[in-house]
């Protein structure tokens, strides 16, 4: 059933076409992670869908992400397996905690050594995105992801759908007809800032983080994920290939350090391209007998300067039939490795409860009232340090140096501090293990008689 054009209030304004869609149709803003796996989503359950993308040509941006085992998993069910995330990452063995001296701190296996039922996948961001968006075109077709489309903003209607406002690539302007309109666009998102005018602005903490990747031989359990130094000044580094010749890998790097004044976090845009020289003394230091990190990051072809900012969180991520989700709903420190993830993880629940309550504004508030108070105490938690929150704990009881970390902080109280962050982020291994799917297969949403 195609929806009438409706006159008065949603007339669209002259020389703007309003394109309609069927009654159950979605429209995404957004063509990220998060919008992508919604997309395929959506698919899955049997409601069709738009995807719009400001970008015109999709390229693979960005270094190293890591995909968390309950993100793996919703992955899994999508058909999305283990011979796809080989192609662009590697799965995670351990995740570790190391002092500025060197010496560990805490460390545990991670994925199915540790006894989770999937693994942790670290990829490459933008191989991983471009494997997402071949995938939408190939089960939804290439007209359900627009690139050069830009939402701008919306209009709900009377009947309760809603009119999703778009720039076009070629510089005219359209407007799109839609049940549900999701934002899945970013920290700077459109939808986000109609949705809620007077936000407070972007929080930045006084992070600078400096990223790149480079080859280098893989250390300790030779698909580690390492965090080294201290909550101030640290570098994370872990493969995001597996060996190639010669035994070398892809080594993702992440350099932070916090200025507490005098650095102008604005200035540094994002992904902004830099010289190594900008930022490598700042870490001379980090040498040790089995990593040499100016060594590593000397071998790197490009570094990245990204400000590490986020978002107060929200009271509601919804405004009638309009949803935000992804970063454009709780955007967060990457200091917990769980960003991605959690993108994924709400296009899932998303899907369910379309399931439960239709294509309907009930089921984005079912959405929004079992995730946006939970993640928002997830998204303060990294503004916290996330799990790197325990390298702060040790400076505060022993400035750094220790030679028995038993001695500064006990084993159980290590062991504590990770389960409780695992647990808010939703990847406690025995929980997830012990839950039914998300979306039972072969599900589909009621269609309404037309």
């Amino acid at each position: 059933m195609k929806r009438r054009v409706r006159i008065g209030k949603n007339k669209p304004a002259r020389g703007k076409a309003l394109f309609t869609m069927t009654q159950n149709h979605v429209l995404i803003a957004g063509g990220g992670i998060g919008g992508l796996v919604l997309a395929l989503t959506l698919h899955q359950v049997g409601v069709s869908c738009t995807v719009f993308e400001s970008v015109r040509e999709l390229k693979p941006l960005g270094v190293g992400i890591n995909i968390q085992p309950n993100a793996v998993r919703e992955l899994e069910d999508l058909g999305i397996g283990e011979a796809d995330l080989d192609q662009v990452g590697i799965p995670a063995r351990e995740w570790a905690l190391v002092g500025l001296n060197g010496r560990e701190i805490y460390s545990e296996p991670r994925g199915k050594i540790a006894g989770y039922d999937w693994h942790q996948y670290a990829v490459h961001r933008g191989a991983f995105h471009l494997m997402l968006c071949r995938k939408v075109i190939e089960r939804l077709g290439p007209d359900a992801l627009k690139l050069g489309h830009k939402v701008t903003g919306y209009r709900k209607r009377e009947d309760g759908g809603v009119i999703a406002l778009v720039d076009l690539a070629s510089g005219g302007q359209a407007e799109f007809d839609g049940a549900l309109l999701f934002g899945a666009d970013g920290i700077h998102s459109s939808v986000r800032a109609q949705m809620h005018p007077d936000q407070p602005p972007i929080h930045w903490g006084g992070t600078i983080m400096w990223r790149g990747t480079a080859r280098g031989v893989p250390i300790r359990s030779g698909s580690s994920f390492v965090g080294l130094g201290t909550s101030r000044h640290r570098v994370v580094i872990y493969p995001i290939s597996q060996p190639y010749e010669q035994g070398l890998a892809d080594i993702n790097w992440i350099a932070e350090k916090t200025y507490d004044t005098g650095h102008d976090w604005s200035k540094s845009g994002w992904f902004r391209p830099v010289e190594l020289a900008e930022f490598a003394h700042e870490f001379d230091g980090f040498v040790y007998d089995w990593l040499n990190l100016p060594e590593l990051l000397a071998k790197s072809e490009l570094a990245y300067e990204n400000p590490m900012i986020d978002r107060d969180p929200l009271p509601t991520w919804v405004d009638g039939p309009v949803a935000l989700m992804g970063d454009a709903a709780h955007p967060m420190y990457p200091t917990g490795s769980n960003g991605a993830s959690q993108a994924i993880v709400d296009a899932r629940i998303i899907g369910r409860e379309l399931l439960a309550h239709g294509v309907t504004p009930a089921a984005l508030r079912a959405f929004d009232d079992k995730l946006c108070g939970p993640i928002g105490q997830v998204a303060m938690r990294n503004r916290g340090s996330g799990p790197f929150g325990l390298l702060e704990l040790v400076e505060e009881r022993c400035g750094g140096e220790f030679e028995d970390i038993d001695d500064v902080v006990p084993a159980a109280e290590r062991s504590a501090f990770m389960l409780a962050y695992q647990t808010a982020a939703g990847f406690a291994r025995d929980t997830l293990n012990a839950a039914p799917p998300t979306i039972e297969p072969g599900s589909l949403v009621a269609r309404v008689a037309a």
